[in-house]
This record gives C-alpha cells, structure tokens and sequence, in this order.
C-alpha cells in the first residue's frame, strides 16, 4: 500500500479524450492493485462539474469513480445533486447516484429519488418526489414512478404523477412534464376545470407549439359534458422587426338536448379574429425607398352569434357584453405635408339573425393637406377630403364625399399676450345614391345631391403663467365666433333638411345618411386653468366652456360644460364632467369619478348619468345612470383582496359583480373569487331570454415556478344555478 501524506494531492485521470481530464484532491492517497482510494476532503474536477464527497475509489481497469458519503455535485451553480453514493464512469459518461437529490439554483425545484442515472446530458429517475417549496414540510409534492431530465434543455418528464397537498392526494395524471428555464418549447399548459349544474363537467387542455422562434400556436380543445364540445386556436407571429399579428378562430357544437332545451338560435358556433398591424410596408412589399411613414393595421372579426366569444373560455370575467363588433382594415402613407389613407369598416349586429341591411364604410378614401402657411406665418390653410362608400346588401346605399377648406389669418397683439385669428370655412358633402330601397316609396327621396356652405370664425385668446415658489399657475381664456354664410342644397339634402336637421328625427330611416349639423351663429367661452407642483406633476385641471347662439332665440345658450380633474395629494384624485341645459333646466351628463391609492387600497368608482331628452319607449331608456366600482386591498405580502360591482340604476340591473381574496406564498399561490355576470346569448324567439346571468365560484391554485401568476387565471371554476 503506497500512501501519500499531503495537504493536498492532485490526481490526473487520462480519458478517451485528451481534454477529458479529471483532477482529484484529497488529503489521503493509497494504491494497490489497479484500485486508487482518497479519503479526506475529496474534490473532484472535471469540465464544468465540482464534486465533493468524504470517500472516493478509483479502478484504474474499468475506469469506475465511486465516491461515498455526503455527496454533492455542482455544475456553474445551475443545480446541485446529493447523495450518499455515486458511481460514475468518466470514458462511457455515465453516472449513478444513491440516493438522489438534485436541486435547481434558479428555479428553487428541488428532486429527492431513490436512485438516479445519468449517461451523458440525460438522468433517469426512480420512485421519487419533486416540489418547488421549502424541503421541510413542503405545502406541494409531486410524488412519481419514474422521471427523466436533460441537463441541457433542461426539461424534465414526470411519469405516474399525483399531486399532494401536505398529505392529502388531489389530483393524478400519467404523464406531467415542465421546462426548468424560461425558453418557448412545445408542451402542454396548465388545464382548466369547471363544473356546472347546467353544463355539467368542463375540461380544457392547451396544447402550445412553439417549434420556431418567429411563431407559436396554442390549441384549446374544451368539453363540457352536458353541452357538447369544441376546439379554439391562437397562432402568433411576427413576419418582420416591423410587424407582426395573430389568428385566433374557434368552432363549438351544442348537443341536441341542451340546444333544444334553451331554444337557442345556432347549434353551432364559431367565429375568427385576425390582426395584423406593420409600420413600414411599402418599404418592404416593394422594396423601395419612401421617405415617408407608411403602415397597415388589420382588424378583421366574424361570429356567427354572440356564444363565440362566451364559450372561448370558462372564465365569466373575460366574457363579453357588446351586442355589435367592428373589423377594420386602415392603410395610410405619411409626410411632411400630405396624408393618404384608406378605412374598410365592417359593422356586424349580435342581435339581429341577419346583416344585410347594416349600414358599412367599404372603404373610406382619404386625403389631407397639412397645414401650410404663408405671408410670414399669418396666412393659414389645409385641406381635408374623404369619401366614403356606405353600402349594405339590402336597402339603399351611397357614396359620400367631404371636402373641408379652412383658410385662416392670424395674428398676435401686445408683445403676444393676445392672439387673433380669422377663418374662412369652405365645406362641401356630395351623395350619390344607388341601389334599391326596402319600401318602394322611398325610393324618391333618396336623390343625388349635393350641399355646400361656408361660415367664418372669428377667435381670441391668452394665456398667462405665474411662477409661485412650490406651485405654478397657468390660465387661459378664449372666445371664437361662427358667422354663417351662405348654404346650398340639391336633391337628397334639398328634400330632407328640414326634417332630419331636428334630433327628435335622427332615427328616422330617411335621415341615416344626413349627417350634417347646422351651423348657428353663436360665440363660445373656453376658460382653462392648470396647477403644477414643483415637479411639474399636474395637480389641478379645470375647464369651461359655454356656447350662446345668436341665431335661435328660443335656445340662447347651449350647454354649460365643466370639466375638472384634481390630484388632492398623492393619492387620492377627483374627477368630474357635466353638461348643464339651460332649457330644460337639468343636467344632461354627470359622470364622477374618485380613485384612492394608499395603505394597500386601490379604489375606483364612477357614476355616468345622462339624459338625452327623448321620449322614452319600449326600446328606448331615456336615462343612463350606470355605476362601475372596482377595489383592490394588499393587507399584507401574503393577503389581497379584491371587489368589483357595476349597476345599471336606470334598469334597476345587476351588470356585474365579483369578491375574493389571493393568498401568495414563494411557492405557491391559492385563491378563491366569486362572480356574477349578465352576458347575452342569441335565442330563436323574441319572447325567450335574450341574456343570461351566470354566477361562479373561481378556485385558484398556482403551484410555482411550474404555473405563472396572472390576471383572471383560475383552475377550477363552479357554475351555480340559477
């Protein structure tokens, strides 16, 4: 037996490769026959790997490292592996640990097994645990059969997986696999479950395949076992640095029972959504050079009815109110001095079985001429013109052109403090009708025609700024006049004026394409003040405006406008709008709004009241008068709760509601929220309920890093009945 008494003793262990090289420190060496040992503080080094242990046994032979007794391995700090016994063999790159205890640095994941395996980036795994909570008592386990790991891509396989909540089992499956890095890779999301007495059991499993890096596709496949079943979809991507969008579309097939049951109007619902947007593609499509700004935006929408949207998802909270959605597509070019642009807008109605007599913009042409001046600066002009192509399937249509010519003289008095200006506004609206009325009586008022006029403007203002010492205090006061002109009218215009110019008649079928309003001779008041602090952060903002008309002696004054925003301090703001009518003596609009942000509490609540002063029918509310309150608390690092109401006070209706709280720990989050929401649905009968009011119970649990916090994110979700 040789023995070598240093304090440290380094070992060279040639491989098959000369760069595979292992050194071995150890405070004790002996050899006898082909078997080296080291004992005292053994480390071993090889590549990127640290080995420590108390015991090692080297066979020079079969090239066989053993190493006992309070094993760790660390490769550049990423994860660690523990063990009371490991072999490894540094020619074949295998290695074995006994037991096993691997730990990620990053992720805080930590793996305890009976035994683990390893040849080259791949570890086998046997009969163990794996959590991402405190290794004493940990509140989450997931305990399996056998397991694999790649120390590269750092992905790892759990086989027979069943979820413990401290002792109790929750949940199993046969297969769970999760990445230990932030890197997009193709697997399997977290599910999400339902249940309800209606639509009995709902089960959905995103699938997410991300095979390159400039696209990723998710797939929703959902079932609900007494409703029926569908699929929806979610391809991003980005074409270029400059663009990119995305693809959603859905299919979902009610079962003959449930539909039948609730009368609805479609057994089928589907539907897509596609947007697109790109800041330079001229350039690109073309390969040119333009100096000029060009872009395109796509925002393309189809449902067959308003379920689409409901059944895209089990979370209430995210579903939708509206009862008419737009798709648009915009392109324009932009420079220095000119626009061009081109609209497509496509209205479709939730509530009606059929689209074809919705009024479109397909497309919309439009040209403007920015402002240019000349006469050292006090000459002023532009020009604006659009046309606009209104069509439907059925019912009359029309193509519309604007043309708007303002042409202005401005000046300044008394070292600036008073501006003067005067406008000449040329404006001109051409129609061209085609197409076929619904009532054949119609048919002669819709005329081609045009109406031109022009009115003057004459305007006033100043503005002072006066510096105190922690505050600054701007005001400013303006007053224009509108003198009209002369009005020319033909056909169309020369028919219905009179009538449609009334807003009593704006619902009137006649007036859809009138849009003109009649220009008075009136003046107008604007008074603005602003306050800054010392960091130039707005603290108080108020505006008025009066507008006193000069032509309609039975309405002299128009609508009294107060708009006031004030930050009281850091955390607590007030905002108000209203508009006052002197003739009917009431206040037309009243919406307020307060926010608070202090001590863990994040309060918003606003009221919107309204009144249009229309006769009320069957189909017609008179007032608006809707609450929205939304409140957030964050008792502690651990606690928050939330609450959120809106009431529709005219209707006496419940809109929406919601409560619950979030309880957050490092490795896991747990939540529980209940919620009301009244959505619409498409029925087959004017008499059936064209709304329904769905309450759930959301059950929250994120087991991290494995699951990511966000908004609305619930596993499990209760519907209750009715």
């Amino acid at each position: 037996m040789l023995k070598f008494l240093l304090l440290f003793f380094i070992f060279f262990l040639s491989c098959v490769n000369a760069d595979d090289k292992v050194a071995i420190y150890a405070t004790t060496l002996s050899s006898k026959n082909g078997m080296i040992e080291a004992s005292g503080g053994v480390s071993v080094s090889y590549k990127d790997y640290l080995l420590t242990a108390k015991r090692a046994i080297y066979n020079r032979k079969t090239g066989d490292l053993e190493l006992y007794d309070n094993i760790r391995i660390d490769n550049k700090g990423k994860y660690k592996i523990l063990g009371n016994y490991a072999k490894l063999n540094i020619a074949k790159k295998e290695k074995s640990f006994q037991p096993f205890y691997m730990l990620e640095n990053r992720s805080q994941v930590w793996m305890s097994a009976k035994k683990g395996e390893s040849k080259k980036e791949n570890i086998k795994i046997s009969s163990g645990v794996v959590s991402g909570c405190n290794p004493v008592d940990p509140l989450w386990t997931m305990e399996f059969s056998s397991s694999d790991y790649n120390t590269q891509t750092k992905w790892v396989n759990l086989y027979n997986t069943r979820l413990y909540i401290y002792d109790i089992p929750l949940f199993y499956t046969p297969y769970f696999g999760y990445s230990l890095d932030t890197t997009r890779r193709t697997g399997l999301l977290t599910p999400d479950l339902g249940l309800s007495s209606s639509e009995g059991f709902y089960f959905q499993q995103p699938l997410y395949i991300a095979e390159q890096n400039w696209w990723d596709l998710e797939l929703l496949p959902q079932v609900r076992t007494n409703r029926g079943v569908g699929i929806y979809e979610n391809f991003r991507f980005v074409d270029s640095p400059t663009s990119g969008g995305e693809f959603r579309a859905g299919y979902f097939k009610e079962k003959d029972a449930y539909f039948q049951e609730n009368n609805l109007l479609n057994q089928s619902h589907f539907g897509f959504n596609f947007k697109y947007k790109n800041s330079d593609f001229l350039n690109q499509w073309f390969h040119e050079n333009y100096e000029g700004q060009s872009g395109i935006y796509v925002d393309l929408n189809h449902m067959n009815d308003v379920d689409y949207i409901n059944l895209s998802s089990n979370d209430t909270i995210r579903q939708t109110t509206a009862t008419q959605i737009l798709s648009r597509v915009n392109l324009f070019y932009n420079t220095n001095e000119n626009y061009f642009g081109t609209y497509l807008k496509y209205y479709e109605d939730l509530t009606l079985p059929s689209n074809d007599e919705t009024l479109q913009k397909i497309p919309t042409l439009h040209y403007h001429h920015y402002l240019n001046t000349l006469l050292k600066n006090h000459l002023l002009y532009s020009l604006d013109v659009q046309g606009n192509n209104i069509y439907r399937k059925k019912g009359k249509k029309v193509i519309q052109t604007d043309i708007n010519l303002p042409i202005a003289l401005q000046t300044s008095l008394f070292d600036e403090y008073l501006n003067l200006s005067y406008q000449a506004n040329l404006y001109l609206q051409h129609s061209n009708f085609f197409g076929t009325a619904i009532t054949a009586s119609e048919n002669s008022t819709y005329k081609t025609g045009y109406f031109a006029r022009n009115y003057h403007t004459f305007a006033a203002s100043t503005q002072l700024t006066k510096r105190y010492e922690k505050y600054t205090h701007v005001i400013g006061m303006a007053m224009s006049y509108n003198q009209s002109s002369w009005e020319r009218k033909t056909g169309y215009y020369k028919d219905v004026a009179d009538y449609c110019s009334n807003p009593e008649n704006q619902a009137d079928a006649q007036c859809e394409f009138y849009n003109l309003s009649d220009i008075e001779n009136a003046a107008k008041i604007d008074f603005t003040q602003y306050l800054y602090d010392a960091k130039q952060k707005e603290i108080f903002y108020q505006r008025l405006s009066q507008r006193i008309s000069y032509s309609n002696s039975q309405q002299r004054y128009g609508e009294l406008e107060n708009e006031l925003d004030y930050r009281v301090n850091s955390y607590f703001s007030i905002y108000n709008n209203m508009f006052y009518n002197y003739d009917k003596n009431r206040f037309s609009k009243i919406f307020n709004k307060i926010s608070l942000h202090n001590y863990g509490v994040t309060l918003s609540t606003s009221h919107l009241f309204k009144d249009d002063f229309l006769p009320q029918t069957i189909n017609h509310e008179r007032y608006t008068s809707y609450l929205t309150t939304n409140l957030n608390y964050i008792y502690s690092s651990h606690y928050s709760y939330n609450a959120s109401y809106n009431y529709d006070l005219q209707t006496q209706e419940k809109k929406s509601a919601s409560i619950g709280f979030m309880y957050k720990k490092r490795c896991w989050d747990f939540g529980i929220k209940y919620t009301e929401n009244n959505r619409p649905i498409l029925t087959n009968s004017e008499t059936s309920k064209s709304s329904v009011y769905d309450k759930y119970i959301y059950l929250t649990i994120i087991l991290k890093p494995f699951m990511k916090p966000s908004a609305n994110n619930s596993l499990f979700s209760y519907k209750l009945a009715n």
